[in-house]
């Protein structure tokens, strides 16, 4: 279950910074394919949503951020100002807006899958807690839900990489998401796809972490299978995949990361890989028997990487903080539940 000891100062304080970010239009990452002068719009007129941020998936998950915060703290300070900014931003025009884009030629691969698997937790987010955002955006996220389905549909390999490319990252909150509202056919497309792309995986043997990595590939991975297979079986693949875990190679799997400087872009991903690493050690944790030889380990990691990773949220400029306070609150609150 997810820890759900957020003080009320902290909330309040993601969701100011929330807030901020998803309307602060300067600086920002601008990485469209630009075929003509005439493509060179500000960000705002292809993304009224989310221009915010620094890049567009920061700013979903930043508004998935306000939203989470709102629905499971109401009366948080800064509410009602949060929801004014929700409520200018996420307009059914400005969906068909950002619809229009993902829909066209370019829209087939921008932001995927990362950004696309952020959107439709926030879709779930909206849709499951009855809120009348869900149809303001709902143009946006039929679009971006119809083409997640034929990607993971028709992918036959993996990405294993620890920054937004990683497939099983997207494919596990896409997957929490179609079963949270219901859609069948999109869950069943990502749990295929997850025992495709996984289930013969043993003896991982990759080098982690990289220099820019906020996910851990081999955690990742275990999140993302412990979601498709039944318990018993979770137990035996994972046995199977990580064999040697209590051996001196993998303290660097167990132990966080130091972190030198938080405000550089890379430093603050390794912040952000130790809030991932603590809640999927503590899903490892949960998914294994209570006795298991790996459980007493999987939840001191946990422990370890949610300290380590909530030390550096706040207070290291804005490479930070336009998008660790998502990692903390989903480390917190995980999502879709009141």
């Amino acid at each position: 279950m997810p820890d759900t000891r957020l003080d009320d100062d902290t909330a309040a304080r993601l969701l100011a910074t929330a807030v901020e970010n998803v309307r602060r239009d300067h600086p920002v990452h601008w990485n469209h394919v630009v075929s003509s002068d005439a493509d060179l719009v500000p960000q705002r007129v292809l993304h009224p949503i989310f221009a915010g941020s620094f890049d567009w998936h920061s700013c979903v998950h930043q508004t998935w951020l306000a939203v989470r915060l709102l629905r499971v703290r109401p009366s948080v300070t800064g509410a009602d100002e949060a929801r004014r900014t929700l409520d200018g931003l996420i307009t059914r025009a400005n969906a068909e807006v950002e619809a229009a884009f993902f829909d066209g030629p370019g829209g087939g691969f921008w932001e995927r899958p990362y950004g696309w698997a952020w959107l439709l937790v926030l879709d779930a987010e909206l849709r499951t807690w009855g809120s009348p955002w869900a149809a303001g955006l709902a143009p946006l996220s039929t679009v971006l839900r119809d083409r997640y389905l034929v990607k993971v549909a028709g992918s036959r390999l993996p990405v294993r990489t620890g920054t937004h490319g990683n497939t099983a990252f997207a494919t596990g909150l896409v997957l929490d998401a179609a079963r949270a509202v219901g859609d069948s056919e999109l869950a069943a497309a990502c749990a295929g796809a997850a025992l495709r792309w996984h289930r013969e995986d043993a003896g991982y043997g990759g080098f982690e972490p990289d220099a820019s990595d906020f996910l851990s590939p081999a955690l990742t991975e275990a999140d993302l299978m412990r979601r498709v297979l039944p318990a018993d079986e979770f137990t035996a693949w994972f046995e199977a995949f990580l064999p040697d875990l209590e051996e001196a190679r993998w303290k660097v799997l167990r132990e966080p990361v130091p972190v030198d400087d938080p405000g550089d872009p890379h430093g603050s991903h390794l912040v952000g890989l130790a809030l991932s690493r603590a809640w999927q050690w503590r899903a490892v944790a949960e998914a294994l028997p209570p006795a298991h030889r790996y459980a007493d380990l999987a939840r001191t990691a946990a422990a370890e990487h949610r300290a380590a990773g909530l030390r550096h949220v706040f207070g290291h400029g804005y490479y930070a903080e336009h998008w660790l306070g998502t990692f903390a609150a989903y480390l917190h609150l995980n999502a879709f539940t009141p």
